[in-house]
Protein backbone atom coordinates (compact mmCIF):
# COMPACT_ATOMS: atom_id res chain seq x y z
CA UNK A 1 0.00 0.00 0.00
CA UNK A 2 1.18 3.70 -0.73
CA UNK A 3 1.81 5.12 1.75
CA UNK A 4 1.67 8.85 0.12
CA UNK A 5 -1.39 7.81 -1.75
CA UNK A 6 -3.18 6.52 1.09
CA UNK A 7 -2.28 9.21 3.20
CA UNK A 8 -3.50 12.04 0.32
CA UNK A 9 -6.55 10.34 0.45
CA UNK A 10 -7.50 10.32 4.44
CA UNK A 11 -6.30 14.10 4.08
CA UNK A 12 -9.01 14.62 1.74
CA UNK A 13 -11.66 12.68 4.07
CA UNK A 14 -10.82 15.15 6.77
CA UNK A 15 -11.57 17.84 4.71
CA UNK A 16 -14.67 16.68 3.27
CA UNK A 17 -15.99 15.37 6.74
CA UNK A 18 -14.97 19.31 8.04
CA UNK A 19 -17.09 20.66 5.23
CA UNK A 20 -19.49 18.26 6.60
CA UNK A 21 -19.59 19.44 10.03
CA UNK A 22 -19.28 23.49 9.05
CA UNK A 23 -21.96 22.93 6.34
CA UNK A 24 -24.46 21.12 9.42
CA UNK A 25 -23.39 24.16 11.88
CA UNK A 26 -24.60 26.83 9.45
CA UNK A 27 -27.91 24.99 8.84
CA UNK A 28 -28.74 24.71 12.70
CA UNK A 29 -27.43 27.83 14.06
CA UNK A 30 -28.97 30.69 12.54
CA UNK A 31 -25.82 32.93 13.89
CA UNK A 32 -22.86 30.66 13.14
CA UNK A 33 -19.85 31.96 11.01
CA UNK A 34 -19.39 28.22 9.28
CA UNK A 35 -21.09 29.46 6.45
CA UNK A 36 -17.63 30.42 3.88
CA UNK A 37 -15.39 27.23 5.84
CA UNK A 38 -17.93 24.10 4.66
CA UNK A 39 -16.67 25.18 0.71
CA UNK A 40 -13.37 26.30 1.71
CA UNK A 41 -12.94 22.31 3.68
CA UNK A 42 -14.56 20.80 0.31
CA UNK A 43 -12.03 22.77 -2.03
CA UNK A 44 -9.34 21.86 0.10
CA UNK A 45 -10.68 18.31 0.21
CA UNK A 46 -10.29 18.50 -3.66
CA UNK A 47 -7.13 19.74 -4.15
CA UNK A 48 -5.90 17.07 -1.61
CA UNK A 49 -7.78 14.43 -3.31
CA UNK A 50 -7.05 15.49 -6.74
CA UNK A 51 -3.17 15.17 -6.09
CA UNK A 52 -4.24 11.62 -4.65
CA UNK A 53 -5.90 11.36 -8.04
CA UNK A 54 -2.70 12.27 -10.07
CA UNK A 55 -0.61 9.96 -7.97
CA UNK A 56 -2.27 7.15 -8.56
CA UNK A 57 -2.57 7.95 -12.59
CA UNK A 58 1.24 7.72 -12.17
CA UNK A 59 1.50 4.97 -10.48
CA UNK A 60 -1.14 2.61 -12.93
CA UNK A 61 0.45 4.71 -15.92
CA UNK A 62 -2.87 4.86 -17.36
CA UNK A 63 -6.07 6.78 -15.65
CA UNK A 64 -6.68 5.56 -12.85
CA UNK A 65 -10.73 3.80 -12.78
CA UNK A 66 -9.83 0.29 -13.40
CA UNK A 67 -11.76 -1.40 -10.33
CA UNK A 68 -13.78 -0.41 -7.44
CA UNK A 69 -11.46 1.35 -5.55
CA UNK A 70 -10.24 3.72 -8.15
CA UNK A 71 -13.79 4.28 -9.36
CA UNK A 72 -15.06 5.45 -5.77
CA UNK A 73 -12.08 7.65 -5.52
CA UNK A 74 -12.55 9.36 -8.61
CA UNK A 75 -16.28 9.68 -8.55
CA UNK A 76 -16.04 11.44 -5.56
CA UNK A 77 -13.42 13.26 -7.01
CA UNK A 78 -15.85 14.22 -9.82
CA UNK A 79 -18.16 15.07 -7.09
CA UNK A 80 -16.09 17.76 -5.32
CA UNK A 81 -15.38 19.42 -8.88
CA UNK A 82 -18.99 19.46 -10.04
CA UNK A 83 -20.07 21.19 -6.79
CA UNK A 84 -17.37 24.04 -6.85
CA UNK A 85 -18.27 24.40 -10.33
CA UNK A 86 -22.07 24.93 -9.46
CA UNK A 87 -21.50 26.98 -5.97
CA UNK A 88 -18.90 28.98 -8.07
CA UNK A 89 -21.55 31.77 -9.09
CA UNK A 90 -24.50 30.67 -7.76
CA UNK A 91 -24.48 31.03 -3.54
CA UNK A 92 -25.86 27.71 -1.94
CA UNK A 93 -23.97 27.35 1.18
CA UNK A 94 -26.52 24.94 2.25
CA UNK A 95 -25.61 22.81 -0.17
CA UNK A 96 -22.51 21.60 1.88
CA UNK A 97 -24.40 19.99 4.25
CA UNK A 98 -26.21 17.72 1.65
CA UNK A 99 -22.98 16.75 -0.31
CA UNK A 100 -20.52 16.45 1.49
CA UNK A 101 -21.95 12.89 2.97
CA UNK A 102 -21.47 11.62 -0.78
CA UNK A 103 -18.01 12.85 -0.69
CA UNK A 104 -17.75 11.06 2.42
CA UNK A 105 -18.79 7.61 1.67
CA UNK A 106 -17.40 7.30 -1.14
CA UNK A 107 -13.98 8.88 -0.14
CA UNK A 108 -14.37 6.28 2.85
CA UNK A 109 -15.50 3.70 0.50
CA UNK A 110 -12.39 4.06 -1.54
CA UNK A 111 -10.44 3.79 1.14
CA UNK A 112 -11.48 0.58 2.66
CA UNK A 113 -11.51 -1.39 -0.32
CA UNK A 114 -8.19 -2.89 -2.29
CA UNK A 115 -5.48 -1.00 -3.26
CA UNK A 116 -4.10 -2.97 -5.50
CA UNK A 117 -3.60 -1.39 -9.21
CA UNK A 118 -4.97 -3.54 -11.38
CA UNK A 119 -3.47 -4.34 -15.08
CA UNK A 120 -5.76 -3.32 -17.71
CA UNK A 121 -6.44 -6.04 -20.29
CA UNK A 122 -4.98 -4.94 -23.80
CA UNK A 123 -7.98 -4.75 -25.31
CA UNK A 124 -8.92 -2.20 -23.03
CA UNK A 125 -6.21 -0.21 -23.57
CA UNK A 126 -7.45 2.80 -25.96
CA UNK A 127 -8.84 6.27 -26.12
CA UNK A 128 -11.91 5.70 -26.11
CA UNK A 129 -11.65 4.54 -22.26
CA UNK A 130 -10.97 8.04 -20.34
CA UNK A 131 -13.13 9.82 -22.71
CA UNK A 132 -15.71 7.12 -21.72
CA UNK A 133 -15.46 7.18 -18.32
CA UNK A 134 -14.90 11.09 -17.84
CA UNK A 135 -18.01 11.79 -19.32
CA UNK A 136 -20.06 8.90 -17.55
CA UNK A 137 -18.98 9.79 -13.92
CA UNK A 138 -19.14 13.64 -14.62
CA UNK A 139 -22.71 13.00 -15.84
CA UNK A 140 -23.21 11.15 -12.64
CA UNK A 141 -21.39 13.99 -10.56
CA UNK A 142 -24.26 16.33 -11.50
CA UNK A 143 -26.60 14.49 -11.46
CA UNK A 144 -25.99 13.34 -8.20
CA UNK A 145 -25.50 17.10 -6.90
CA UNK A 146 -28.77 17.27 -8.10
CA UNK A 147 -29.83 14.42 -5.96
CA UNK A 148 -28.55 16.76 -3.34
CA UNK A 149 -30.80 19.74 -4.32
CA UNK A 150 -34.01 17.90 -4.66
CA UNK A 151 -33.61 16.37 -1.23
CA UNK A 152 -33.42 19.81 -0.03
CA UNK A 153 -36.11 21.13 -2.27
CA UNK A 154 -38.49 18.27 -0.59
CA UNK A 155 -37.41 19.45 3.14
CA UNK A 156 -37.82 22.61 2.20
CA UNK A 157 -41.44 22.26 0.86
CA UNK A 158 -42.27 19.74 4.15
CA UNK A 159 -40.73 22.76 6.24
CA UNK A 160 -43.27 25.53 4.71
CA UNK A 161 -46.74 23.25 4.67
CA UNK A 162 -45.93 22.31 8.81
CA UNK A 163 -45.21 25.94 9.01
CA UNK A 164 -42.02 25.16 10.74
CA UNK A 165 -40.60 28.59 10.18
CA UNK A 166 -37.46 28.23 12.92
CA UNK A 167 -34.84 26.03 12.85
CA UNK A 168 -33.22 25.26 9.43
CA UNK A 169 -35.80 26.92 7.82
CA UNK A 170 -34.47 29.75 7.87
CA UNK A 171 -31.00 28.98 6.21
CA UNK A 172 -32.78 26.62 3.16
CA UNK A 173 -32.99 28.33 0.12
CA UNK A 174 -36.44 29.32 -1.73
CA UNK A 175 -38.25 26.53 -3.20
CA UNK A 176 -37.73 28.28 -6.45
CA UNK A 177 -33.93 28.47 -6.27
CA UNK A 178 -33.59 24.71 -5.60
CA UNK A 179 -35.96 24.04 -8.13
CA UNK A 180 -33.61 26.19 -10.52
CA UNK A 181 -30.31 23.96 -8.94
CA UNK A 182 -32.28 20.89 -9.90
CA UNK A 183 -32.70 22.21 -13.63
CA UNK A 184 -28.96 23.61 -13.69
CA UNK A 185 -27.78 19.78 -12.49
CA UNK A 186 -30.20 18.02 -14.70
CA UNK A 187 -29.52 20.28 -18.01
CA UNK A 188 -25.34 19.98 -17.28
CA UNK A 189 -25.42 16.30 -16.17
CA UNK A 190 -27.63 14.54 -18.98
CA UNK A 191 -25.72 15.57 -21.88
CA UNK A 192 -22.65 14.72 -20.78
CA UNK A 193 -23.99 10.75 -19.23
CA UNK A 194 -25.73 10.67 -23.09
CA UNK A 195 -22.18 11.71 -24.54
CA UNK A 196 -20.84 8.57 -22.26
CA UNK A 197 -22.67 6.18 -23.34
CA UNK A 198 -21.98 7.18 -27.19
CA UNK A 199 -18.51 7.23 -26.34
CA UNK A 200 -18.63 3.78 -24.83
CA UNK A 201 -20.96 2.06 -27.44
CA UNK A 202 -18.32 3.56 -29.82
CA UNK A 203 -15.44 1.67 -27.95
CA UNK A 204 -17.22 -1.70 -27.47
CA UNK A 205 -17.58 -1.43 -31.35
CA UNK A 206 -13.39 -1.51 -31.66
CA UNK A 207 -12.73 -3.76 -28.34
CA UNK A 208 -16.03 -6.37 -29.19
CA UNK A 209 -16.85 -5.45 -32.46
CA UNK A 210 -20.46 -4.57 -31.57
CA UNK A 211 -21.99 -1.10 -30.63
CA UNK A 212 -24.66 -2.67 -28.01
CA UNK A 213 -24.53 -6.40 -26.23
CA UNK A 214 -27.43 -5.67 -23.55
CA UNK A 215 -24.60 -6.42 -20.97
CA UNK A 216 -26.33 -5.85 -17.39
CA UNK A 217 -24.53 -2.39 -17.26
CA UNK A 218 -25.20 -1.22 -20.63
CA UNK A 219 -29.17 -2.19 -20.00
CA UNK A 220 -29.03 -0.36 -16.64
CA UNK A 221 -26.84 2.73 -18.32
CA UNK A 222 -30.09 2.86 -21.08
CA UNK A 223 -32.99 2.62 -18.19
CA UNK A 224 -30.71 5.72 -16.26
CA UNK A 225 -30.49 7.17 -19.19
CA UNK A 226 -34.44 6.69 -20.08
CA UNK A 227 -35.51 7.61 -16.38
CA UNK A 228 -33.48 11.44 -16.95
CA UNK A 229 -34.83 11.97 -20.61
CA UNK A 230 -37.58 11.68 -19.50
CA UNK A 231 -37.33 14.12 -16.81
CA UNK A 232 -35.48 16.66 -18.62
CA UNK A 233 -38.64 16.33 -21.39
CA UNK A 234 -41.42 16.47 -18.64
CA UNK A 235 -39.47 20.00 -17.52
CA UNK A 236 -38.88 21.16 -21.15
CA UNK A 237 -42.66 20.32 -22.84
CA UNK A 238 -44.62 19.74 -19.69
CA UNK A 239 -44.33 21.64 -17.22
CA UNK A 240 -42.53 19.73 -14.70
CA UNK A 241 -41.45 21.35 -11.99
CA UNK A 242 -41.11 21.11 -7.75
CA UNK A 243 -42.23 17.95 -6.50
CA UNK A 244 -42.26 15.66 -8.99
CA UNK A 245 -39.18 16.87 -10.71
CA UNK A 246 -37.41 16.47 -7.15
CA UNK A 247 -39.13 13.25 -6.73
CA UNK A 248 -37.86 11.78 -10.37
CA UNK A 249 -34.40 13.09 -9.65
CA UNK A 250 -33.86 11.21 -6.43
CA UNK A 251 -35.19 7.90 -8.30
CA UNK A 252 -32.89 8.60 -11.26
CA UNK A 253 -29.93 9.27 -8.32
CA UNK A 254 -31.04 5.62 -7.17
CA UNK A 255 -30.95 4.28 -10.71
CA UNK A 256 -27.41 6.14 -11.14
CA UNK A 257 -26.13 4.38 -7.87
CA UNK A 258 -27.36 0.74 -8.96
CA UNK A 259 -25.52 1.33 -12.29
CA UNK A 260 -22.72 2.10 -11.02
CA UNK A 261 -22.30 -0.15 -7.89
CA UNK A 262 -25.13 -2.58 -7.93
CA UNK A 263 -24.63 -4.26 -11.52
CA UNK A 264 -20.57 -4.39 -10.80
CA UNK A 265 -20.82 -5.85 -7.23
CA UNK A 266 -24.13 -8.03 -8.18
CA UNK A 267 -24.46 -8.98 -11.45
CA UNK A 268 -21.67 -10.53 -14.11
CA UNK A 269 -20.64 -8.89 -17.14
CA UNK A 270 -17.95 -7.07 -19.04
CA UNK A 271 -18.46 -4.50 -16.90
CA UNK A 272 -17.64 -6.38 -13.77
CA UNK A 273 -15.10 -4.95 -11.08
CA UNK A 274 -11.95 -6.28 -10.45
CA UNK A 275 -11.53 -6.76 -6.71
Amino acid sequence: MDIIYSSLLVGALVLYSAGMVSGFVYLFKPDSEARPWSKIAIQSGFVIHLLAFSWRCTQAQTLAVSNLHESLSFFALLLALAYLLVTRKNQLPTLAAFTSPLLIIFTLGALLTSKAITPQPPILKSFWLPLHVLLSFAGNAFLALGCGGAVMYLIQEHLIKTKKIKGIFRKLPALQRLDELNYLCLRLGFPLLTLGIISGSVWASFAWGSHWSWDPKETWSLITWLLFAALLHGRMNSGWRGRKASLLTIIGFAAIMFTFLGVNLLLSGLHSYAH
